[in-house]
């Protein structure tokens, strides 16, 4: 055997980590044939019902027929009032626990709740929702007693993404900002929260996609089976891609399966297309970050 020969325990790595290499491999591939299954059979059954009167007109013949755009902008509102919440909440609390408080047993506390928030069922988000904003605070059933409920469930996942992408930057950032005599805020107003900001994109994202897919919280809350009028206020109830859905799949004798499909289509072409909005954001934040 030569002096470059292969051992047999270069073999056997070689050999082990090919097979580690496709089993790794297979789950992946695993993992992503049901979402491709998924997509492509919704677009098969539910693209025929596309067209600019399916989007844009309002349900008719008690929903057998017509479109779903009052669905579609009740989705709009309630995605776009809950992150109004969410978002500053969410930001501001990581940004509290990663830079300002220490590790007591107040904020192990806190961690923990935060932790146990994001495991609550929607469904008991749902009763919190009604207990809370609809009959304590009097807001009744309504699109903002609905995009507080969907405001409080994502807040754990606006949180936790918010505190890791903070927890990311460099601590040499911060104290090359305190040696020149910046204070906290200063250090964290135009230096962290800066370089974080892509990270903290990532828990907005999550946050839409399942304030948009969610439909226990609202059905209580705010969202109603249906309405023939687009809502001029906070203070009115709205129908949503969600709900109509459900109703749709569930409650609705008649309807032809290329509305119900074509239905879902729209809700997942809904969240695509703004979290590939949002990823497109992310991605042109991180390539001017410097390090």
């Amino acid at each position: 055997m030569g002096v470059f020969a292969t051992s047999r325990e270069s073999r056997r790595r070689h050999r082990t980590q090919t097979i580690a290499f496709y089993v790794l491999m297979a789950v992946t591939v695993l993992l992503v044939l049901p979402v491709i299954a998924i997509l492509g059979l919704l677009f098969i059954r539910g693209a025929p019902a596309l067209s600019l009167e399916f989007l844009f007109s309002e349900p008719l013949r008690g929903m057998t027929a017509g479109g779903i755009w009052p669905a579609i902008v009740g989705t709009m509102w309630l995605v776009g009032v809950s992150l109004l919440v969410s978002a500053p909440i969410g930001v501001l609390a990581a940004v509290y626990l990663n830079e300002y408080a220490g590790d007591t047993w107040v904020t192990r506390i806190i961690h923990l709740a935060i932790v146990n928030l994001a495991g609550v069922p929607s469904i008991v988000h749902a009763l919190f929702g009604v207990g809370a904003f609809v009959l304590f605070f009097q807001l009744g059933t309504s699109i903002l007693s609905a995009s507080l409920t969907l405001a409080i469930m994502t807040l754990p996942v606006i949180i936790a993404s918010t505190k890791e992408a903070l927890s990311a930057v460099p601590m040499s950032f911060r104290e090359a900002c305190w040696n020149v005599g910046a204070s906290r805020w200063q250090t964290i107003r135009h230096v962290v929260l800066p370089n974080s900001i892509a990270g903290i994109l990532t828990g907005v994202i999550l946050q839409v996609s399942r304030a948009a897919g969610e439909t226990a919280p609202i059905i209580f809350t705010g969202a109603a089976v249906f309405i023939p009028f687009l809502p001029q206020t906070v203070h009115d109830q709205t129908m949503a891609l969600s709900m109509h859905l459900f109703t749709l799949s569930t409650q609705v004798q008649g309807v032809p399966q290329q509305i119900t499909y074509g239905t879902a289509l729209v809700l997942v072409l809904m969240v695509v297309l703004i979290n590939g909005a949002s990823i497109i954001i992310r991605s042109r934040i991180r390539r001017r970050r410097k390090w």
